[in-house]
């Protein structure tokens, strides 16, 4: 591992149009969920100029059985989505929650997928089988107390705050649409200076120059100093607000935006591999939701326990098998024990259930409505609460260490 190096990390705002797209997706996922636990939902959203469409495969007892929807289901799934739209804050004229045209074209599940994915489709005792092939990454690290990589844990919270400001009024001049990136020197593998800031953020008319540039320039660097360690901070850090100028055209109507299209916002920053499939609008039978959950779980819980600094956890799976196809672990040089211990404790951990779709799902309690608030900051360093990001407690801590004693 390098240990000096500069490092970026980026972030984008609940109302970037791909985090709009996020959002509205994992809404339908939860409103599907609350009505059928066993839900099976692949929901894909497109946002443009003052239009939402829905794509996608769904089973969901009482909403869509056997080719047909129930009765108000269409109109509850269209109020979702107007809410959702609303709750971000886009009242603007080129996209408002209220005037915006909805185009539903979700469908039915395949069967042939279906068959291969229920418990016993095929008349045997057979196991849940994954919902899909793939490779699944989970990460952690020491550089945050919520054990995330440094630039892009302060690059989510800067932006969690700017909102934050702008729903309660105090900064009434915000529009939804933000993007924040954050740029880091390491010294022996440590953060130890901001070296540049970026923020670029949608704002009210007249905010793009004079006074009111200055004020919102002052504003930002506020909240950046109340977000990163006064210690990285000086006057050699390098400040980009708003780079291009003005920035009143934004979400949707500025850019279109799709499910799943920030990925690596979603996870580490870059700072750690991704599989390359999407969370948001899929049910947690399909693993590259529930198996990514499970290895940051995995990750987080090796780092809590002190047995690395660094850790890098993959599972791969085929469609329909319930069993993972492999399991490895890197500690990338810092762990305590070996790598292949560690494997072989993460094995031998019953309440695990042999990490299955199932055994996954039934371990984080995932079978919920609980996916809305993951699509946007972040899906991992976030503050585990009740049923939300079971995958960020770390109760596997002493399980682990009583299985390496």
């Amino acid at each position: 591992m390098r240990s000096n190096y500069l490092f970026t990390s980026e972030s984008v705002s609940e109302g970037h149009p791909d985090k709009v797209s996020d959002q509205i997706s994992d809404a339908i996922v939860d409103l599907f969920l609350s009505k059928d636990p066993e839900a099976r939902i692949a929901c894909e959203t497109l946002t443009t100029t003052q239009l939402v469409v829905l794509a996608g495969e769904i089973r969901c007892k009482g909403v869509y059985e056997n080719g047909a929807w129930a009765p108000g289901a269409q109109e509850e799934i269209e109020a979702t989505v107007r809410r959702t739209v609303k709750e971000i804050g886009y009242e603007q004229d080129g996209f408002h929650w209220e005037k915006l045209e909805f185009i539903n074209r979700l469908h039915g599940q395949s069967a042939h997928i279906a068959q291969g994915v229920d418990a016993g489709a095929d008349g045997s005792n057979k196991d849940e089988g994954a919902g899909d092939q793939g490779i699944m990454f989970g990460f952690a690290c020491d550089e945050t107390e919520s054990l995330m990589p440094a630039t892009l844990d302060y690059s989510h919270k800067i932006l969690e705050q700017m909102a934050a400001d702008r729903h309660s009024g105090a900064a009434p001049f915000l529009e939804p649409d933000t993007k924040s990136q954050v740029t880091l020197r390491f010294d022996g593998g440590k953060p130890v200076a901001a070296t540049a800031i970026v923020v670029s953020t949608q704002h009210a008319p007249g905010y793009d120059a004079g006074e009111k540039e200055a004020e919102l320039h002052a504003y930002v660097k506020q909240v950046i100093a109340g977000v990163i360690p006064a210690a990285l901070l000086s006057d050699e850090t390098v400040y980009h607000i708003n780079p291009t100028g003005s920035f009143e055209i934004g979400g949707p109507d500025g850019d279109a935006g799709l499910t799943g299209r920030k990925i690596i916002v979603d996870t580490y920053g870059g700072a750690a591999p991704h599989g390359g499939g999407a969370f948001s609008g899929k049910d947690p039978t399909k693993v590259d939701r529930s198996a990514a959950y499970i290895t940051r779980y995995l990750a987080k819980n090796i780092v809590a326990a002190g047995l690395a600094k660094r850790c890098t956890i993959q599972l791969a799976y085929a469609i329909g098998v319930s069993k993972p196809l492999s399991l490895y672990v890197d500690t990338h040089g810092t762990g305590t024990v070996g790598d292949d211990k560690i494997e072989a404790a993460i094995q031998s951990i019953a309440k695990l259930g042999g990490m299955t779709p199932r055994g996954i799902r039934t371990h984080l309690g995932l079978n919920k409505p609980i996916y809305r608030k993951t699509a946007a900051y972040g899906h991992f360093g976030r503050t585990p609460e009740g049923d939300f990001f079971p995958w960020e407690r770390t109760d596997l801590v002493d399980d682990l260490k009583a299985a390496l004693a």
